[in-house]
């Protein structure tokens, strides 16, 4: 069982004479390492402290185990990589998972520098993981891009990662910012942005905030919170954002980026009305677009999300940024803007035959579901299902 909160477990071992691994189950223990991290190796936006403390202390389920694994070389004892990942009671299982709790695009240890990792390594460094992590009928981790920045990504070398049904897209920023939209955009879709433009210019003077005030975070991300659970309640369709927790813990990270920037909120609004607004992380000159809410009420026949993101990536190109990270999902908008996409992985461990059965009615539901969204009468039917239930609850 995990040691108390604060403390290490003593169980370094090595593996295959590789590497060795400490398991620690509170921030503090490793918050030197994570720092180091954070300043010269490898750490995604997603695996920032800040945003990984909010997460543990706001949003980690009542009895959920914190399981943060130290990996170090077996012969020198160099610091390597640190692995966040939790365990958990979920229908009768325990399952180790990624330290997420669904505010992570991404999966990827942070590791303590920039050298190449090879599959070689990546399965010693996993089996030193292994080797200290509490039983678990499940591990099961989603979300794993190939690479972070530019560096392999451990976890996507093993063996044992699988394609997922998850893809991310993103767009390069490169060029003239006067031209990027036509250069990069699909030709139909550019001309359809501009005009869907000169709609919101109709209606007012358009302008993009940034929210860079405790005041304006408020305010905007106000807005952003009403945009989005109006826009899901119409699509029949569940949003984090409905839980009051998780709103506290995105209002919370968005005031802490005023010291840093590592998280950004823009606005966009036509005369007086707040009409979309963009929740960012910004990390080594990528921006990270999360959430969008937008109104689609203001203007009629405007795209008004659309707008902001275009206008978004023409600012980023201005303000020196090289890569415009559009996020997890296949919609459609992403690839008409030009945006490229990569398949994420997935690691799916189950040690018991508790957690082989649990894995197996997963994947079943995941297929069942992947059917529906690829038969757009059948998905709109089952949305309309869902939003007939909905309103009858309420």
């Amino acid at each position: 069982m995990p040691a108390p909160a604060g403390k290490a477990i003593d169980a370094s071992r090595s593996i295959a004479g590789a590497y060795t691994a400490r398991l620690h189950t509170s921030l503090e223990a490793v918050l030197p390492l994570w720092l180091q991290c954070q300043a010269n190796g490898t750490c995604s936006a997603h695996q920032l402290h800040a945003w990984v403390e909010g997460i543990v202390k706001r949003l980690m389920p009542e009895g959920a185990e914190l399981l943060i694994v130290e990996v170090a070389d077996a012969g020198t004892g160099e610091f390597k990589m640190l692995v966040p990942l939790m365990r958990r009671s979920r229908f009768g299982h325990r399952v180790i998972e990624w330290l997420s709790c669904g505010v992570c695009d991404y999966s990827a240890p942070l590791l303590s520098d920039r050298s190449q990792w090879t599959p070689q390594a990546a399965e010693a460094a996993w089996a030193a993981v292994r080797s200290v992590l509490p039983r678990a009928d499940r591990i099961h981790i989603t979300g794993i891009p190939r690479q972070v920045y530019e560096v392999a990504n451990p976890l996507a070398l093993l063996a044992i990662a699988q394609e997922s049904s998850l893809i991310t897209s993103g767009l390069v920023l490169d060029g003239d910012p006067e031209t990027l939209i036509k250069r990069h955009g699909r030709p139909s879709f550019v001309k359809t942005y501009y005009k869907d433009w000169r709609r919101l210019e109709r209606h007012g003077t358009v302008d993009m905030i940034e929210a860079n005030t405790p005041a304006l975070i408020e305010l905007v991300f106000g807005a952003l919170v009403e945009m989005r659970l109006k826009r899901f309640r119409q699509l029949g369709r569940f949003d984090l954002l409905a839980q009051p927790a998780v709103v506290e813990f995105y209002r919370n990270a968005a005031l802490r980026g005023l010291s840093d920037g590592s998280v950004r909120i823009f606005g966009l609004r036509v005369g007086e009305d707040w009409v979309s607004v963009q929740y960012m992380l910004v990390r080594q000159g990528t921006l990270h677009a999360l959430l969008i809410g937008m109104d689609l009420e203001v203007v009629p026949n405007a795209s008004p999300g659309l707008g902001l993101m275009g206008e978004l990536m023409v600012w980023g190109l201005r303000q020196g940024f090289d890569y415009f990270d559009l996020s997890v999902g296949s919609q459609p908008y992403k690839e008409q803007f030009g945006a490229v996409s990569s398949v994420l992985a997935k690691i799916d461990e189950t040690p018991t035959p508790l957690g082989k059965g649990v894995a197996a009615v997963a994947s079943l539901r995941d297929r069942a579901e992947l059917f529906v969204r690829s038969h757009p009468r059948l998905l709109k039917t089952a949305q309309g299902v869902v939003r007939g239930l909905r309103r009858s609850k309420g």
